[in-house]
């Protein structure tokens, strides 16, 4: 088990939100946001794929980017998904079914009380300096570099207590506890594996210079210009066919901050692919595919924007208050205003209706928008001698608005302000720039309770593309050892139904757990949601198989979600 220290623990928590751009103030669109698209007038081809079966082999593919990263290490600081894609290869992945799917995994296999998780790794695969990759390069991954006192990993690592060799292509995690959702963490970056070789020559530059195991390898990377990986010839995957990949001879990887320029580059076919978090981009990339300019493949995940209670400030720590705030704003107009009319979805839960968590029982059960059950609702808090705020009988509720100083986020809290004042709510509107906002979210160790937050209510992006134990517990786990407890709102009934998430395999009894949750969310609101945010990635014609990538075995993968993809399949057509 690691051990870091309270301001260790939060600084990293802080960092991490930051480089993920996982929760940063964006409200459900507009100029900041991930995920989620209304696939009616959207999604015109859910794969990119060829007309014919044929796959044209070779090409250079140009990629524009959102933003440029700081560095590919895993666990030391921010990296882009698309790129990691490329250099690595994850030892599991997630698929269209929701499933997490070994990748350079042949197995992923849990003892009977899920403390141990044994993975066995496919034979023959090297990373691209030709070292193997085995189960004693992953245990020094593990070792020397995810598990360091700076890495930002160390928080999710911190549930094993040992990775422990087994064989030369077996190895086990054990945990403090069981934990069916475990395998979800490897997906990402901490089942990135790296080669160690490579890294401990690289020194400083380990980040700078990354030797994967996927199938491109860098050639160069010069900062804010350019990243240029080729094709790694003994890359590990055969398609369908047989057929070696990747397709593609060469990948390049452009940071174009500016969202205008990234779709104009592709309208000019300067590049071939921009990838968009940005609601109007993501609606301004739809409109040109109907001309048939471009391609554009949008995609649903289960992130929403809104807003979050802190329940451990008066007055929002009653729930006639909340209910009637919830109750007091109109979702679709809080979309409108933020861009997403027509692309974003109304959200409800943690989940979007694609995803296999998600439960109709809920959606019906969420406080639609009613000023006359609102107004009841804060009357009655209003008229109560026992208040929580203090304040005498019949003085009008006070609360404060906390979101980041964007131009689309004021309108959205202006929005919320007006539907608030309509029923009597003073609302106080405060700007903060966005590590102050997450900080302020977070709170301190030092406080009484510990991470109880320094605000009321924060505009905030929710949700994430994980197993629902590992989305849900950090978010309602107990505040004092759970930062990422923004809300501090807990309940003996969730931590009962976690513990189910956390033990059960089956997934009709996971989904029972999950939706008993929801429903007690949308009773207690200690968050609301305008919509789900919408990504797209979007392309010049020749583009084929964007979203088709699969899982080794055939399993189709997640498509496009958070626009990012595994690269190996892509074409380009002749």
């Amino acid at each position: 088990m690691h051990h870091t220290t309270t301001r260790t623990r939060r600084a990293r928590v802080l960092a991490t939100l930051l480089a993920a751009g996982l929760v940063a103030g964006a409200c459900g669109g507009g100029d900041d946001t991930t995920e989620n698209a209304d696939g009616d007038a959207l999604i015109t081809d859910t794969t990119l794929a060829s007309d014919t079966e044929e796959v044209t082999r070779g090409g250079t593919l140009v990629v524009g980017l959102e933003a440029e990263a700081n560095t590919f290490l895993p666990g030391d600081g921010s990296s882009n998904t698309n790129v990691s894609r490329a250099i690595f290869d994850s030892i599991a992945a997630r698929g269209g079914d929701g499933e997490i799917h070994p990748f350079l995994a042949e197995s992923i296999e849990a003892n009977d009380d899920l403390t141990e998780w044994t993975v066995t790794l496919r034979e023959g695969i090297e990373f691209h300096d030709g070292t193997p990759l085995d189960a004693a390069a992953i245990k020094e991954n593990y070792d020397t570099y995810l598990t360091r006192e700076t890495s930002t990993l160390v928080g999710s690592l911190a549930q094993v207590l040992e990775l422990r060799v087994d064989g030369p292509l077996t190895y086990t995690y054990v945990l403090a506890e069981g934990n069916a959702a475990f395998p979800d963490v490897l997906t990402g970056s901490i089942g990135y594996p790296f080669s160690n070789e490579a890294c401990a020559a690289a020194g400083e530059e380990c980040g700078s210079k990354p030797v994967g195991a996927g199938p491109f390898e860098l050639v160069s990377w010069t900062r804010d210009s350019q990243i240029r990986l080729v094709r790694n010839e003994n890359y590990w995957r055969t398609d369908e066919a047989g057929e070696p990949l990747p397709y593609l001879d060469e990948l390049i990887f452009r940071p174009i901050p500016d969202e205008d320029s990234r779709l104009q580059s592709v309208l000019s076919g300067t590049i071939h692919v921009g990838q968009t978090l940005r609601q109007s981009i993501v609606r301004r990339a739809a409109e040109e595919a109907e001309t048939g300019e471009i391609q554009a493949l949008p995609a649903i995940g289960n992130n929403g924007g809104g807003a979050l209670f802190n329940v451990a400030r008066p007055p929002v720590d009653d729930v006639r208050v909340r209910r009637g705030l919830v109750h007091a704003v109109n979702q679709g107009d809080l979309i409108d205003v933020l861009g997403g009319a027509g692309i974003t979805p109304e959200q409800t839960q943690f989940f979007s209706p694609d995803s296999p968590w998600f439960s109709q029982d809920v959606e019906d059960a969420w406080p639609v928008h009613d000023p006359a059950i609102a107004q009841g609702l804060l009357d009655e808090y209003i008229n109560d001698p026992q208040r929580s705020d203090g304040k005498d009988v019949g003085e009008p509720i006070a609360v404060e608005f906390n979101c980041p100083p964007d131009p689309s986020l004021l309108e959205f809290s202006q929005t919320v302000q007006a539907f608030w004042g309509a029923v009597g709510v003073d609302t106080h509107l405060i700007q903060v720039e966005q590590p102050v906002h997450i900080s302020n979210a977070i709170g301190t160790g030092d406080s009484n309770p510990p991470y109880v937050g320094s605000y009321m209510i924060n505009c905030w992006r929710t949700g994430a593309d994980q197993d629902p134990y590992t989305t849900l517990q950090p978010t309602f786990g107990d505040p004092a050892i759970e930062p990422l407890n923004f809300t501090n709102y807990t309940s003996d009934a969730i931590a009962e139904q976690m513990e189910t998430l956390r033990t059960a395999a089956e997934f009709t009894e996971r989904y029972a757990a999950v939706e008993e949750i929801m429903m007690e969310l949308a009773e207690e609101v200690p968050l609301f949601w305008a919509g789900g945010t919408a990504t797209s990635l979007y392309a010049v014609p020749e583009v084929r198989n964007l979203g088709g990538w699969t899982v080794p075995g055939g399993v189709q993968g997640d498509s496009v979600i958070n626009s990012t993809i595994y690269w190996s399949e892509v074409w380009l057509e002749a």
